[in-house]
């Protein structure tokens, strides 16, 4: 048996670097903001891969409003996350990812944070896909104020 996630994030952007996405941290003079260290990229893989094992949500597990949450670590809610998706009886077929933001370009980078992600999930690399899109300076994403991103996780049942 096979099962579908989706999983979407956001986050504003700041002055002051690093952004961390998947789990790396981008050298670059902007970050990402938010309750937990803002890595949209593992938020919307969490979502995903909980959403596709049929399980709470991202919010429901780690909510913004718990003080233990403030500057959580991401690879940290992903890790325990996935400890729930396994003990459901899923492992990953694969994730395919989409970041859109303005700056800082992505594909220098798309090597260490599929090595990175592929580390947290413990499967191999080829089991991660990531691609970068801007915004073409249109809204939020394209002026530079925010980064979303997508992830769709393919789960299957064991047996």
């Amino acid at each position: 048996m096979f099962r579908i996630g989706l999983g979407i994030d956001s986050h504003r952007i700041a002055e002051g670097g690093p952004m961390k996405i998947g789990g790396f941290d981008i050298p670059c003079e902007l970050h990402l903001v938010g309750h937990s260290d803002a890595d949209v990229l593992l938020h919307a893989i969490t979502d995903a891969v909980l959403g596709a094992a049929g399980l709470e949500d991202i919010g429901q597990l780690f909510p913004d409003t718990a003080a233990e949450n403030r500057n959580r670590d991401s690879g940290e809610m992903l890790k325990l996350a996935w400890q729930a998706v396994e003990k459901a009886g899923f492992q990953l077929v694969n994730l395919d990812c989409v970041l859109r933001l303005e700056r800082p370009k992505i594909s220098p980078h798309k090597a260490a944070i599929r090595r990175k992600v592929a580390e947290l999930l413990s499967v191999d690399e080829s089991q991660i896909s990531l691609k970068g899109k801007t915004g073409e300076s249109i809204g939020d994403i394209g002026h530079g104020r925010l980064v979303e991103a997508h992830c769709v996780a393919l789960l299957s049942k064991n047996q």
